[in-house]
């Protein structure tokens, strides 16, 4: 089961990658990368569905803004396009999840909420936090980073933070 999900994450991840351009995205190439890696090793350590759903969760917004800021910059604009790009992504996510009883399996929740979707929920939040945060700090600094790589170093950070939280919580 894991070696189909590794493989399933890999083909998206290269369709993906094959597909759109890798210039002037919203979240760089690197920073998406990063948490795809980041999913692929945590289902491989066998760590919790919650802290890889974190993971889950980050890479689903990374890859919307990619496509939100594809969309702009090919001036390719619709009614409802970011709710949609947004829908699609979760839905792409996680309806094969469900079909593959990797998520739904009623042993496996925290709080009531399937742990890997629980997961999905915080890793979308503090994602999107620090996108919106480092937007914020490059607004106030003339529209540049403070440092080098700050634009992969503080989603990769925030995301490790909330596993490490979520690891002490769930412990």
């Amino acid at each position: 089961m894991q070696n189909r999900i590794k493989l399933v994450t890999n083909f998206i991840c290269f369709i993906f990658l094959a597909f759109f351009p890798l210039s002037s995205l919203a979240v760089c190439p690197v920073c998406a990368v990063v948490v795809g890696v980041g999913v692929g090793f945590s289902r491989w350590l066998g760590v919790d569905d919650t802290i890889t759903g974190i993971w889950v969760g980050g890479f689903i917004v990374s890859l919307i803004c990619w496509t939100i800021s594809w969309f702009n910059k090919i001036n390719f604009h619709f009614y409802g396009r970011k709710i949609l790009t947004i829908a699609a992504y979760y839905v792409l996510t996680i309806w094969p999840l469900y079909h593959w009883n990797i998520m739904g399996v009623p042993e496996n929740k925290i709080h009531g909420i399937d742990r890997l979707l629980f997961g999905i929920i915080v890793g979308t939040i503090t994602f999107f936090f620090s996108y919106v945060w480092y937007n914020h700090m490059k607004k106030h600094n003339n529209g540049h980073s403070y440092f080098r790589g700050q634009k992969v170093v503080m989603p990769a950070v925030i995301l490790i933070v909330s596993s490490l939280v979520m690891y002490c919580l769930i412990k």
